[in-house]
């Protein structure tokens, strides 16, 4: 499929738009969707089909499984095992930037293309109204990873879906920038609770809601979930962290009192900064292809999210 093959939809963030999306998943078609993290590229995950598409728009490999959305805990059941201390975690976080990686339900009407090939799902229910609503009229489980091309910047509001998307998918809809800013938080089990990926919901809560520490994941362990790879959120302009100075010719990505091109929080707030990250990546990347430096983050709470991305995007690329 060429960029040009499809004629994207801009849908309205209203019931019509979402009636309008929630017509084009049930026919296999890709449809992007705000949730409260980024915008998720979004496909019905019981059509193999439909599923393969979401690969090949993103370019993205076959081994890195994909998130399924769906609109309730209850939902979760239809496709895979809730128990034990991940129920407790649903019950504490959901809806919210929580993803759980859970066993699949046996005998489940999931895309094997979902898990890639895993015994395991990763799911999650979305906090933002919108994509609650769409997940609700569609009525079938969506997979949906962030709807950018894959290893690029992910995108936070319908237009950055559009600028790396635009002719691949059928339809995106509008619910304007993303509150959270940062892909959810990923908790597996193995059997005890262990970060898979840190996101939108900080760890600390996750601790505190489980009464103690959580397991990190073993470097050397292969993909068992979504956004592990070691590149990737990467803009197209090389980035240098932890700067406490520019070099010449570099911009300055800054956070707290500096003097900066953009500052993800002059104020030095985290929350703001996540909220910010992929959006000022954007705009720096659309102004020219001259490196881009970064001020230091603190690393905790969000924090630690942030830094996770920002390594990501400054990796060397293959």
């Amino acid at each position: 499929m060429t960029k040009d093959d499809l004629n994207t939809e801009t849908l309205p963030g209203d019931a019509g738009g979402v009636a309008r999306a929630a017509e084009l998943l049930r026919a296999g078609a890709l449809v992007s969707f705000p949730t409260e993290t980024v915008y998720g590229l979004g496909a019905d995950a019981t059509n193999d089909h439909a599923v393969a598409r979401i690969f090949a728009a993103k370019g993205r490999p076959r081994f890195n499984p994909l998130i399924v959305h769906v609109p309730s805990p209850d939902a979760v059941r239809d496709i895979a095992v809730l128990e034990g201390a991940a129920q407790d975690l649903a019950q504490a976080f959901w809806p919210g930037p929580l993803t759980l990686v859970l066993p699949l339900k046996p005998g489940g009407p999931l895309s094997a293309l979902v898990s890639a090939g895993l015994p395991t799902v990763a799911v999650r229910v979305p906090a933002h109204p919108l994509g609650h609503a769409l997940l609700e009229a569609a009525g079938v489980p969506v997979a949906a990873p962030s709807a950018n091309p894959s290893g690029r910047i992910s995108p936070s509001t319908a237009q950055h879906v559009l600028d790396g998307l635009s002719g691949r998918i059928e339809a995106v809809l509008d619910g304007g920038p993303c509150k959270v800013g940062l892909e959810s938080t990923i908790v597996g089990f193995d059997p005890a609770p262990v970060l898979l990926r840190p996101g939108g919901l900080p760890v600390e809560a996750i601790e505190s809601a489980l009464g103690g520490p959580i397991a990190a994941r073993q470097t050397s362990a292969g993909i068992t979930a979504p956004g592990q790879l070691s590149s990737h959120y990467a803009p197209e302009a090389e980035l240098r962290l932890n700067a406490e100075t520019t070099r010449p010719g570099e911009r300055l990505l800054g956070f707290g009192h500096v003097d900066a091109d953009l500052n993800l929080s002059p104020s030095g707030d985290l929350v703001e900064a996540a909220a910010n990250l992929f959006r000022y990546l954007h705009q720096l990347d659309a102004e020219g292809d001259s490196p881009i430096a970064v001020s230091p983050i603190p690393d905790h709470g969000i924090g630690r999210a942030i830094n996770d991305r920002l390594r990501r995007a400054a990796a060397p690329r293959d």
